[in-house]
């Protein structure tokens, strides 16, 4: 009986264990479908939705700025945060903004900026520096995540109705926060536009009531605005230091630009003409320029005004760490000016959309990461599936809160640096397509706002490094784990699709009656010499009768950095008596692999191929193979069929002499 009784614990166990595996696993074919968020790619039939609805969907990332922005400008430009904010604004406006119009008419998919600079770079080169600025993006979404979690908190526990009681707990509540958007995802989450339209709608409107009333204080109350004008002389002088000044402080406030690479990503969810085609989206692309532009002058108006009436209005001390107004400057003017209940009303708006922003990055993590990784082969099967992911990216926003305390203010360099990275990038490269397009003031125009991005960039590393040992931390274990996956995917199958033309169609059906017999063949001069020379040594390495037919194939290697690929096999006849098969492919054994089990499937034969020893260090050709896509070909070629085919009795059979 106890036997039996852990018999039946032990499958109890088994099954709860793949019930749970299950679940994890969940859409793993087609993360997309299953979870499509904001930034996943749609399916060609979806209709999409008019711009400005899903420039809502931008705007939870976005607008929720206005949460924390004007606090952080106070605190680091002081008496000069409008100016400094001005400086902003004119970057966004006559930078950011024509830059990322361009991004939207050069990857109208939503691929955004890491995209377009991963065609102008081939090789392992191009891929690791994709993973780079893919560690950058998920540094800015990331700390997105927390860092809009951590504001939420100081709306919460700074609320007047709470009465202090959350004081000193402020990392519990933002892991509270962020268990909770790990617990959405991990449910599911589904489209958001039409939430995303009424947070976004209410949060403006709320904003815009503060910002009335605040001007309205700022105007009846004429002392403010000459204590204000007087400090700025006494502290910076003439004007022509004051904007100095700013552009040294602009750096700090680059929070205030984020949003464009959202707003790129969402472009496959924006509703484009009826005459709209795959390859010439002009409608999508001319919605998500008003998406963007809209966007940009809706922030730029309130961060403008934003900035100013809080300057003048909250005691400086307000905006230090402690200070009520520390990270939630606009809520401070709500309960000070509007009562607590307005006040409260505002905290429960401001941290839902901070909220909301988190689950906008948390669907940019799930879909960027998927979008490049499995390409190159360094993404974990598993790594497709939405669940897994969601709990690694909870995790480690938990271990960032921690390090972070949940402070807005000590995220505030990490963020700017991932956002300041990716316009970087991406002025970098609409610079390059300028260029290759031959327009001249576009270049010109485009490589001055690159200087000044970078230059923000490399102001904002080296005022808080912080940022940079983020970045460089996800970078590490981005390309050590794509690394890692990549050697341990080395010998799986990766040929997608399989086309013959007429003439190589013909060599395989003529053979298919009899023993179908491949020669593998590296090319070299392709001589007579090379391939009557070759026959006969296939022929007596391997004892074959001289009237056995055979047919060469020969693969060149295009990308080896490249993981999955479509093979178009070309024949032809040689010297009037050698038929060739040729195929270009990323790896020779995968390609081999690949054409390999056509055959069997076109045919109902299992073909044979023979091999030549490769001279060499077995641990030298394997990296060959890895780096460069030759290598031990034989050996290699076996191991991909026999993970590809498990029975034997249907495996392609290989030869080696």
């Amino acid at each position: 009986m106890a036997s039996s009784d852990r018999a039946g614990n032990d499958a109890g166990g088994r099954t709860r264990h793949h019930r749970l595996r299950i679940w994890m696993l969940e859409g793993l074919a087609d993360m997309a479908k299953q979870q499509p968020g904001p930034h996943a790619e749609l399916p060609a039939e979806h209709p999409g939705r008019p711009w400005w609805k899903v420039m809502c969907l931008t705007g939870v990332d976005y607008f929720s700025t206005l949460g924390y922005q004007p606090g952080i400008a106070a605190l680091a430009a002081g008496a000069l945060s409008p100016v400094a904010t001005l400086v902003l604004v004119l970057v966004t406006v006559a930078g950011a903004l024509p830059v990322y119009r361009r991004v939207a008419e050069e990857s109208p998919r939503g691929q955004g900026s890491i995209a377009m600079l991963e065609r102008l770079l081939s090789f392992w080169k191009g891929k690791l520096f994709v993973l780079i600025l893919l560690g950058f993006a998920a540094t800015d979404f990331l700390i997105t995540i927390t860092l809009s979690a951590a504001d939420a908190t100081a709306h919460l526990v700074e609320n007047p109705n709470v009465g202090g009681a959350l004081h000193g707990h402020e990392v519990a509540v933002t892991w509270v926060l962020i268990a909770l958007l790990g617990g959405v995802f991990l449910k599911g989450f589904t489209e958001a536009i039409g939430l995303a339209v009424v947070l976004v709608g209410i949060y403006l409107a709320l904003n815009l009531v503060v910002v009335v009333v605040g001007m309205e204080h700022v105007l009846t109350e004429p002392a403010v605005v000459s204590d204000w004008t007087t400090k700025l002389t006494t502290e910076h002088g003439n004007p022509l230091v004051m904007i100095g000044l700013a552009l040294l402080v602009f750096p700090k406030l680059a929070l205030g630009l984020s949003g464009f690479e959202t707003g790129v990503a969402v472009m496959p969810h924006v509703e484009g003409d009826p005459q709209d085609t795959e390859a010439h989206p002009a409608g999508r692309i001319r919605g998500t320029r008003k998406l963007l532009t809209t966007a940009a002058l809706i922030m730029s108006v309130f961060l403008i005004v934003t900035s100013f009436i809080t300057t003048l209005l909250i005691p400086h001390h307000e905006f230090e760490p402690g200070g009520q107004a520390n990270g939630r400057a606009l809520a401070y003017l709500a309960h000070e000016y509007l009562g607590a209940g307005f006040g409260s009303v505002y905290d429960i708006s401001t941290i839902v959309i901070l909220w909301f922003a988190g689950a906008s990055a948390m669907a940019g993590l799930l879909n960027l990461m998927p979008r490049y990784l499995p390409r190159y082969g360094m993404a974990p099967h598993w790594a497709r599936a939405v669940r897994p992911m969601v709990l690694i990216f909870t995790l480690i926003a938990f271990l960032v809160t921690w390090i972070f305390r949940a402070s807005v203010d000590a995220q505030g360099g990490a963020y700017a640096t991932g956002v300041l990275v990716l316009i970087s990038s991406a002025a970098i490269a609409v610079t390059i397509a300028a260029r290759k397009a031959r327009q001249r003031r576009w270049t010109v125009g485009f490589a001055t706002i690159a200087t000044v991005f970078v230059y923000t960039t490399a102001a904002n590393v080296v005022e808080r490094p912080d940022g940079v040992k983020i970045g460089a931390c996800f970078i590490a274990g981005i390309i050590g784990l794509s690394l890692m996956s990549r050697a341990a995917r080395a010998f799986e199958l990766r040929v997608t699709r399989v086309d013959l033309d007429p003439m190589a169609d013909r060599f395989v059906r003529d053979m298919a009656h009899r023993t179908i017999r491949f020669i593998a063949n590296e090319p070299d001069s392709r001589d007579v010499a090379e391939y009557r020379d070759k026959l006969r040594q296939i022929r007596e390495d391997n004892d074959l009768p001289a009237e056995e037919d055979f047919i060469f194939v020969e693969v060149t290697v295009s990308d080896p950095s490249e993981f999955e690929t479509e093979l178009y096999v070309c024949g032809e006849v040689l010297h009037g008596r050698y038929r060739v098969l040729t195929l270009v492919s990323s790896s020779v054994a995968n390609a081999l692999a690949g054409m390999l089990l056509h055959v069997r499937d076109v045919t109902g034969q299992r073909p044979h191929i023979y091999f030549e020893w490769t001279e060499g260090n077995p641990i030298a050709n394997f990296l060959r193979f890895f780096l460069f896509g030759h290598g031990e070909v034989a050996p290699v070629t076996r191991e991909v069929l026999r993970e590809a085919e498990p029975d034997r009795a249907r495996r392609p059979h290989v030869h080696v002499g």
